[in-house]
């Protein structure tokens, strides 16, 4: 029987995303690690590799769909209670220990991960999520800038089709990707997991690619929004959250960051859970940093009025939230305060168009293309 090594190989094609070195190597630009991969060689994230002179990329499949409220993503300056379609494929360029997607992202690095990928085409996927009453379509639970051709070809299909399209990412870009995805993609999730160098090298990579990806993705005119899990002992130092929110003020006070709450998972059950007084101190720190839009996450009802959005101008209350659950709306039509009338930060519609669901469920394909790649 064939490894799922071998079987995610067959499902590839040429990718673009790639030049030739001098020596004759190919360099990748799917992610920050730019891997400079011989003949025969694969890349860290374990599916991208040099097939005589060719780079191979991820195609036609996803390892995992799912329909969840866009607040899950979480999205909260973007079409609020809209239903995102979720899909991934395998594999991932870096190897957090408390990932929470680990049989996805991990699926080539883990044995215990037992994702088994499905075939599919781009307009199956997107008709599947007209089908579930789907606004947006986010590319997730892997990472997707490593399956970034895939992405932008179903994100084709998905915006003829009128859908907002979304990554959820580690944010560890290159220039070259970037340009790639611009035309297709709407909104950018960056989980931004450390301000410490030493931290990102322990998951896997490095700091540096990532910031410069945050100020590309805002100077490029994406919309996006910063999450970090706080991390007892790990990512949680006064000085640490000092500078990561100092850095995402200076590229905009404007964008969202989203201070989640850590639980033991996959690798990393030795930390203390995050408790709802260690987000409110991150976040009275988030807005000490000049941040207006902070949010907490992960522990709902617990953490007073962090999952709200009020407006920065006078502090009216715009939207109420419970968890995934919109509780009220009161945005004009052109996303402003009703009460002072400014601007509101985001991607809107013009007027809350109701929730489809407040909690995320599988979906049930049902076009004969979907079937599981024989493993």
């Amino acid at each position: 029987m064939p490894t799922l090594a071998e079987v995610l190989a067959r499902e590839t094609r040429e990718g673009d995303l790639y030049g030739v070195m001098p020596d004759g190597r190919l360099q990748c630009y799917a992610c920050g690690h730019c891997c400079p991969l011989p003949d025969g060689a694969i890349g860290v994230c374990k599916v991208r590799f040099n097939e005589q002179g060719r780079l191979r990329v991820p195609w036609g499949y996803v390892g995992g769909v799912q329909c969840d409220p866009i607040e899950k993503k979480p999205f909260f300056h973007a079409y609020p209670g809209a239903l995102a379609y979720s899909f991934g494929m395998l594999g991932c360029d870096l190897h957090c220990s408390y990932c929470q997607n680990w049989v996805t992202s991990q699926a080539l690095r883990d044995p215990a991960a037992a994702a088994p990928p499905i075939a599919a085409s781009p307009a199956d996927l997107v008709q599947d999520a007209v089908r579930q009453g789907a606004r947006v379509i986010v590319s997730t639970y892997n990472e997707p800038l490593i399956t970034s051709e895939w992405a932008v070809a179903v994100f084709k299909e998905a915006k003829a089709a009128g859908l907002v399209t979304g990554y959820v990412s580690n944010g560890n870009g290159t220039p070259q990707v970037l340009d790639y995805i611009r035309p297709w993609v709407d909104l950018y999730k960056v989980d931004l997991k450390s301000f410490d160098d030493r931290h990102y090298r322990e998951l896997g990579g490095r700091l540096a690619p990532i910031l410069d990806t945050i100020r590309r993705l805002h100077a490029m005119g994406f919309w996006v929004e910063i999450v970090t899990l706080l991390i007892p002992g790990f990512n949680d130092g006064r000085d640490e959250v000092t500078r990561l929110t100092e850095f995402i003020a200076g590229v905009s006070p404007d964008i969202p960051w989203h201070v989640t709450a850590f639980h033991g998972d996959y690798k990393m059950t030795g930390p203390e859970n995050t408790t709802a007084a260690m987000l409110r101190d991150a976040a009275a720190i988030g807005r000490a940093s000049g941040l207006r839009y902070i949010y907490a996450g992960n522990l709902p009802g617990q953490v007073g009025d962090l999952e709200d959005t009020r407006c920065a101008a006078c502090g009216d209350l715009l939207i109420t939230r419970y968890g995934y659950h919109i509780r009220s709306y009161r945005l004009t039509p052109d996303g402003r305060c009703p009460t002072c009338t400014a601007p509101l930060p985001g991607r809107w519609s013009a007027g809350f168009e109701g929730q489809v669901a407040s909690r995320p469920f599988r979906t049930r394909i049902q076009h004969s293309a979907f079937r599981i790649l024989n493993s």
